[in-house]
C-alpha cells in the first residue's frame, strides 16, 4: 500500500486516521478525544466538549459529521444512534 501523504504533518484540518464506535456513558470519558463525531441515526447528542462545557445538539440528521473535540458522550440526553468518534 502506498500512502502518498505519509510525510505530511497531521493537524486538526487533516482527515482523521482512527475511528471507534461510541457507547454513550454518563460517567466514563471516551478513550480518545474526538476530532469529529459521526451520527449514524437521527436524534440528539449530549456531550462534554474538551474545554469542559456540556451541551446537547438537538435534531441531528442521520449521516451528520460534527467537527468537534469531545471527551464524553452522555447517555442521558442522547437519542441518536450509530455514533462513531474520529481522531
Amino acid at each position: 500500500m502506498t500512502d502518498t501523504f505519509k510525510t505530511f504533518a497531521r493537524s486538526l484540518t487533516s482527515p482523521p486516521e482512527n475511528a471507534a464506535a461510541i457507547a454513550p456513558d454518563d460517567a466514563a470519558l471516551l478513550p480518545h478525544v474526538t476530532r469529529a463525531l459521526y451520527v449514524g441515526g437521527a436524534g440528539d447528542v449530549a456531550l462534554r466538549m474538551l474545554g469542559g462545557d456540556e451541551v446537547t445538539f438537538r435534531g441531528l440528521a442521520a449521516g451528520t459529521l460534527m467537527p468537534i473535540r469531545a471527551d464524553m458522550v452522555k447517555r442521558d440526553g442522547t437519542t441518536a444512534t450509530g455514533l462513531v468518534g474520529l481522531w
